[in-house]
């Protein structure tokens, strides 16, 4: 595996489902080269289906030699797979909602799991059991570019709190979980992977899922819609390999984790917290989708008409723009 970060997209602290189907072996010589951008350091469990079919060789059965870049966030990320920066990136499912009203010709392709992906994590020490307790506390997010900003916006508003009600500070990808760790904020809009290392430091942590409170997406693969448009057998081969690596973790996700870890060898000696992880996406991220992979219209509709309502966006967007089924079936 070779990764790469370009000039253009090298930003740096940025910051994500086997189905059976067999794919022709490439040879070397044909071998497809593309860039998948990633929205936060590629080192993070979130992108185990991602990895995984990178280093089991589901990409290469379809054709591919995937290098790997790294943006600023998912909103980036949204930005330069529509500029044609990279024909394919990870973002949460609802970025489009908050990107193609201003002319970013982007849609979903692939969704990673019925469920939404970001957690509000919280000491137990810190009093907090709902989201009207976050009022005038202090709460930890990766990016303001980031989709789990504005789920943590989305979630705040559930109870009627505003920016202005709970102190968010924009800390990247490792200070997120670093700031609860050592007790500077009192939780985190965090996922699955900042856990564990909160826990490790001896810190007693209280999930509040963000799906009991409000209807937040999970990740997914983004393309342009000219990408969509001009290379559809691509994206269709990409996306059934990586929901091959999306269904391993479902069905094993402690096997997963020890793949995983032999992939991305910064994890070794840490591999509690990658099964950790794993688990809690097989488990409360990934379910609920009848087909795996697809995207739920109704939901998505729902979360549009709620940002439009809070002001998060200016006006909506048709919901089949912001997304297409066809790859996942």
């Amino acid at each position: 595996m070779r990764q790469i970060i370009s000039r253009r997209l090298m930003l740096a602290g940025g910051a994500a489902l086997g189905t059976g189907v067999l794919i022709p072996r490439a040879s070397a010589q044909s071998l497809e080269k593309i860039t998948y951008l990633f929205p936060a350091p590629p080192v993070l469990p979130a992108f185990g289906p991602i990895r995984l079919a990178q280093g089991k060789g589901y990409f290469k059965e379809a054709g591919f030699e995937v290098d790997f870049a790294v943006g600023r966030g998912g909103v980036d990320v949204a930005k330069q797979v529509g500029a044609g920066n990279a024909p394919l990136g990870g973002i949460v499912a609802d970025g489009p909602i908050m990107v193609r009203g201003n002319g970013v010709p982007v849609k979903i392709v692939c969704v990673f799991g019925g469920k939404g992906f970001m957690q509000l994590v919280v000491r137990e020490d810190s009093g907090i059991t709902k989201p009207a307790d976050l009022k005038g506390k202090t709460i930890t997010v990766m990016s303001y570019q980031d989709t789990t900003f504005y789920a943590l916006l989305g979630l705040m508003a559930s109870a009627g709190l505003t920016q202005n009600d709970v102190n968010v500070q924009q800390v990247g990808p490792t200070g997120v979980w670093q700031f609860v760790a050592e007790g500077k904020s009192q939780g985190m809009a965090g996922v699955p992977d900042w856990i564990p290392p909160v826990m490790a430091a001896g810190v007693k942590v209280k999930v509040i899922p963000t799906e009991d409170f409000f209807p937040h997406m999970a990740q997914a693969i983004a393309a342009s819609d000219d990408t969509i448009k001009q290379k559809p057998q691509m994206v269709r081969r990409f996306v059934k390999a990586a929901l091959r690596g999306m269904k391993d973790i479902m069905d094993n996700p402690a096997m997963a984790a020890d793949e995983f870890v032999s992939f991305v060898p910064d994890w070794k000696g840490k591999e509690a917290g990658v099964k950790f992880a794993f688990d809690m996406y097989a488990k409360s991220v990934y379910p609920g989708q009848k087909v795996l992979g697809e995207m739920n219209a109704e939901r998505l509709s729902k979360l549009q008409d709620f940002y439009l309502a809070k002001g998060f966006i200016q006006k909506a967007t048709p919901v089949n723009e912001l997304y297409t089924n066809e790859f996942v079936t």
